[in-house]
């Protein structure tokens, strides 16, 4: 049975950490019991994920979205104390993998959505090369593509068009990155795909001629942290589990 150590060691080699600036902590955030033998896995480290966790008899939870960000308040009280009074009482370790796992090129969110979606990259762009970007072998149009995302992820997406071109070359980047519209649009694509939408990026999309689809922070990011998980299964030899705790953002 692997040791806290050894888990926290072989994830932070996997996904590299130590090449990343990143708006909070990667890795072990809370710590609990010395031994893992089964690891549940989610998107974020909400109250509903934790109890979960602990009801299916979890020693880790390993999560995208962790407890500790730049510019919080700091005090332990509210939600915050909520969350880690449940994770101390039940001695349940906390780990958490934010813009090393949406980076990672095999496991990490941008290659499994890519996978979930059918879309290969042959480039990378952006701050840090978080964005990916490929070809379509067949270009579509906008309302095709957004329901060839509804019918995978479950969700309807919001569909920003721009000049009604074809579109062939596919930019992806999960989660909150609207941000990355221009970088995706200065790398040559046709639609960027990403989670969320803010007020620019509609102006953006009609005088640019670039569409914009936002499909959901939590629903584009679902899959990394499933794909981390089954690693260690094969690495390391714990079991692991999925919980999906639903959320509409």
């Amino acid at each position: 049975m692997p040791l806290r150590q050894d888990i926290q060691s072989h994830l932070n080699q996997l996904l590299q950490v130590e090449r990343f600036k990143d708006y909070g902590p990667n890795g072990l955030q809370v710590e609990g019991r010395d031994q893992i033998k089964h690891v549940v896995c989610g998107v974020t480290a909400s109250l509903a994920l934790i109890e979960a966790a602990i009801t299916a008899g979890a020693d880790a939870i390993l999560v995208h979205h962790g407890l500790f960000w730049r510019g919080q308040d700091g005090r332990v009280t509210g939600w915050m104390k909520q969350r880690l009074a449940r994770l101390l009482q039940a001695d349940v370790n906390l780990f958490a993998y934010h813009l090393p796992l949406d980076a990672h090129a095999d496991l990490g969110n941008n290659a499994q959505l890519g996978r979930v979606l059918g879309w290969q990259a042959d480039a990378r762009f952006g701050e840090q090369d978080l964005g990916f970007i490929g070809s379509q072998a067949s270009p579509l149009g906008l309302q095709v593509l957004g329901e060839q995302i509804a019918a995978k992820l479950g969700r309807t997406p919001v569909l920003l068009p721009g000049d009604g071109r074809l579109l062939k070359r596919v930019a992806w980047c999960t989660g909150g990155a609207q941000g990355y519209f221009e970088a995706a649009i200065a790398a040559g694509a046709d639609v960027f795909v990403t989670g969320e939408v803010s007020e620019p990026q509609a102006h953006l999309a009609a005088e640019t001629g670039v569409a914009f689809v936002a499909a959901g922070h939590h629903a584009t990011e679902r899959y990394g942290v499933q794909a981390l998980a089954q690693a260690l299964v094969l690495d390391l030899g714990v079991t692991q589990q999925f919980i999906e705790i639903e959320n509409p953002a």
